[in-house]
């Protein structure tokens, strides 16, 4: 019986030091699996970072590119170009709007990352997280961080509705009548309204008051028919209706 009992005392002497390694190597695995979920969660939030800088200097370009199309076409100026995103200096860098975005989501615009792209308009922002992953049981983590990138595009809505010419049904170049109208008067003259159209407005573009008339813009934006009054400039179409901004794949 004593024999017994010494046996199975030296059984679970030896059992005892494999259990403690069984723990130990568990707790190592736990506290490990810890750190990389630290690693992912700051590679995350870089991310998050990222891809919130590049859609506020994206959005902040839209902006100003909608605000120069506005002063374009009330100033008489070209503008075509313009509907496109293209031909346009910003009067802002659309880069410091990447770093601010950046800083609210606890990262910085890493030196030299915000790199604007054209064809489309596109702006590329790499960030680095301000927290590094922390203490953890893989050695040097507590002085890593996080650098992630991200890529926002902006795209034009909308086209210019040109519509086609009528085809001439003579082939001569001149209408049924050879030209002129009604009243014996060609295309040129003036008919009865004294070269005034039913507005009011003279046939040469002007209006009572001696002023350019400015013709109404027709855009077809994603199948929708805006038509932009110049005159009434107050009711200019918002920066998203124009200009689409989205992260690129």
């Amino acid at each position: 019986m004593t024999a017994r009992r010494s046996r199975l005392a030296g059984d679970a002497g030896q059992a005892f030091p494999i259990y403690i390694t069984a723990v130990a190597a568990l707790l190592f695995l736990a506290l490990a699996l810890f750190a990389v979920g630290q690693a992912g969660a700051t590679r995350n939030g870089g991310q998050t970072a990222a891809d919130a800088a590049a859609l506020g200097a994206a959005e902040d370009f839209r902006d100003q590119v909608r605000k120069g199309l506005l002063d374009a076409i009330a100033d008489g100026a070209s503008w075509e170009e313009l509907l496109t995103g293209r031909g346009f200096d910003p009067p802002h860098d659309p880069c410091d709007q990447a770093q601010w975005f950046a800083g609210e989501n606890d990262a910085d615009v890493v030196s030299g990352g915000c790199v604007p792209g054209y064809l489309p308009v596109s702006f590329t922002v790499t960030v680095k997280t301000r927290k590094a992953v922390g203490k953890s049981v893989i050695p040097g983590t507590e002085t890593k961080h996080a650098t992630a990138k991200a890529k926002a595009v902006v795209e034009p809505r909308c086209v210019l509705d040109e519509p086609s010419p009528l085809p001439d049904p003579t082939g001569d170049g001149k209408g049924d009548d050879g030209g002129k109208d009604d009243g014996g008067k060609d295309g040129g003259g003036k008919g009865d309204g004294g070269g005034k159209d039913d507005d009011g407005k003279d046939d040469d573009g002007k209006d009572d008051d001696g002023k350019d008339e400015k013709p109404v813009i027709d855009l077809v934006c994603e199948g929708e028919d805006i038509a932009i009054d110049p005159e009434r400039l107050d009711l200019f179409p918002d920066a998203k209706d124009l200009f689409s901004v989205h992260l690129a794949d």
